[in-house]
């Protein structure tokens, strides 16, 4: 053996034992089935893994050899997992269709693997038709490496995930169809003549005549608030009566970490009596902010610490349809006597305004609809808009005035409209997270200025039920190409009237919420409100082929989702736009001054 290719071996030794040898293996076996499960007191064929559903929890230390087997059982399907949130080679992502992985055939095997290069708090779902919805949906959580010590507010004595979900004892396959049949399929929550009358009262009949006549000539209703009702809401896969609960001990701080693992749900989460302290948002650290509630959207996560001072507190996380609760408890272990749940009055069910359809302010205000056609206003295509208003805040509105106490809205709420979609009727006084209390913990690394920008419009033509990126479906659409290293501004557009959580996977986004560059948050999933744009810096620093989408799954299904290739590609290649040419467009030149003003 020569002396040169004996080196070359040790040197490759070396290598692989800076990989695996001195990092912990943590191996897990994961069986996709199908099996009956009993959620609302009848017994449903859903997707089971190792029996189990909704899937079990996996743990990891910062640091790890992740190794898991998955293994598919199901007969007639391929399957796959996407580990949502986390940084790791595309091939490993789990996206069927994406860096040459074809899915996981029946009866097939898959074997990721991939260095944990992060802590947090994450999930794991299928990337498979509508397996997320019919249960192929676990936790993720990963521990800050033994010796890295923790933040003073970061001790905790409990540690519990809160994974909130929808569940339908449709299957999605089902759900699907329906929506394709009409968009409003399941509308049940249509406004009544009741409603109309209080309208005339409230605004006169003049106003109720035309603002009505506007919503009728659009085929749309302001009950919009989501595609899909008829949902049990669950907590770590129990309804309200079968009562998750976390135990606690008196003086102990406990972290809750809050997953929305919905399939097309949003919901404001409270625990009253009991502050919340926001730690981490998508995994991410922030700086503690103290909340009395927060609006979590599908696929988003968020950590809070909480220190319990009474014998027990119930988690209250409401849909924003006002169609149900997930709700579980906190209990004192020394507390022999528990406590049932009770289940609250629902909060006033929000109508969407003309704001939320990008029409009541700005360049909308303008548009006559009573002069559009009205063939061409019930399949009404949003990304025809060309203007948006300037980025907004998850919420609008100021939640901290202008409302009743919470027992007071409930026995009043017959009699109380609330309008636009992100009022949440918060309590007065009450503090309700913004995205824009959002600061990173530690330090950005990469503060630099953008140099190029990627537009993401999101629309669609609800007669068809068709959801689009640019004025395309997935199936029709050409791959975004971004240039491997470059600092990147991506602009969501929302021409629709509906929110959607958008979905980078790979890759932090750092949002711009009003907060310096280097405190600016990571999120890997941005709530895009109604008629809204919103705006995030990201580092293309992760070569391969990368899935972004809106995150309610039948949006994604319908074509609400794109390929963002990060690669060596020349500037005539990519997708973006140059800062420069941005800003030397007279057209724009006013527009980009105001959105700076608003990031900075």
């Amino acid at each position: 053996m020569s002396i040169q290719f004996s080196k070359s071996i040790i040197v490759t030794a070396a290598l692989l034992s800076s990989t695996w040898s001195f990092a912990a293996v943590k191996e897990y076996h994961l069986s996709i089935d199908e099996g009956m499960v009993n959620v609302t007191g009848k017994a449903f064929k859903r997707i089971t893994v190792n029996g189990q559903f909704p899937a079990p929890l996996l743990e990891f230390e910062e640091g790890d050899d992740a190794v898991i087997h998955v293994h598919n059982h199901l007969k007639n399907q391929d399957s796959s997992i996407h580990w949502h949130g986390l940084l790791l080679p595309g091939i490993m992502d789990g996206v069927p269709g994406f860096n040459g992985f074809n899915g996981i055939k029946p009866q097939g095997d898959f074997v990721y693997k991939f260095k944990v290069r992060q802590s947090g708090t994450y999930w794991y779902h299928a990337h498979s038709k509508g397996q997320e919805q019919d249960g192929l949906y676990g936790a993720l959580v990963i521990y800050p490496k033994g010796k890295k010590p923790l933040a003073e507010h970061e001790k905790t004595e409990r540690d519990y995930v809160v994974m909130l979900s929808d569940f339908h004892e449709k299957t999605s396959e089902q759900i699907q169809k329906d929506l394709k049949i009409s968009a409003e399929y399941y509308q049940n929550q249509r406004e009544t003549l009741g409603d109309v009358w209080k309208q005339v009262k409230r605004d006169g009949i003049k106003a109720t005549w035309s603002d009505r006549k506007m919503w009728n000539q659009m085929r749309m209703l302001k009950t919009d608030l989501s595609d899909v009702t008829g949902y049990t809401f669950l907590i770590n896969g129990k309804t309200p009566e079968q009562n998750w609960t976390g135990m606690f001990q008196p003086n102990e701080k406990v972290r809750l970490r809050f997953i929305n693992a919905s399939a097309m749900s949003f919901f404001d989460v409270r625990i009253p009596n009991l502050k919340m302290m926001v730690v981490g948002a998508d995994g991410q650290p922030v700086q503690p902010i103290a909340v009395d509630e927060f609006r979590i959207g599908t696929a988003e996560t968020y950590d809070v610490l909480v220190e319990p001072k009474a014998d027990h507190y119930q988690i209250e996380a409401e849909s924003i349809d006002r169609s149900g609760f997930a709700i579980g408890t906190l209990h004192n272990a020394l507390t022999a006597n528990m406590h049932g749940i009770h289940m609250p009055q629902a909060r006033p069910r929000a109508l969407l305004s003309m704001a939320d359809m990008g029409h009541g302010s700005g360049e909308h205000a303008s548009i006559d609809h009573s002069k559009m056609n009205h063939n061409a206003m019930q399949g009404m295509d949003h990304s025809a808009h060309q203007k948006v208003e300037k980025q907004e805040n998850i919420h609008t509105t100021d939640h901290t005035k202008d409302h009743a106490p919470h027992q007071n809205i409930a026995s009043e709420q017959s009699d109380v409209v609330v309008e636009g979609w992100a009022n949440a009727s918060t309590p007065k006084g009450d503090k309700a997270l913004q995205y824009s209390d959002l600061k990173s913990l530690t330090p950005q690394s990469d503060t630099r200025e953008p140099t190029s920008e990627l537009v993401i419009r999101l629309g669609g033509t609800m007669e068809r039920y068709i959801w689009t990126i640019n004025g395309k479906k997935f199936s029709d659409a050409e791959p975004l190409k971004v240039k491997y290293g470059e600092r990147i501004r991506i602009k969501f557009i929302n021409d629709s009237m509906m929110a959607h959580p958008m979905h980078l996977h790979g890759m932090f986004m750092q949002l711009e919420n009003g907060q310096p560059a280097v405190d600016m948050p990571n999120k890997h999933t941005i709530v895009v409100p109604p008629a809204k744009t919103v705006t995030a810096l990201l580092t293309a620093d992760e070569l391969g082929e990368w899935a972004i989408h809106c995150h309610l799954l039948y949006h994604m299904s319908a074509g609400m989702m794109n390929k963002l290739i990060v690669a060596q590609v020349s500037d005539a290649e990519t997708a973006t736009t140059t800062i420069e040419k941005i800003n030397a467009t007279p057209s724009n030149t006013a527009k980009q001054q105001g959105d700076q003003h608003a990031h900075h």
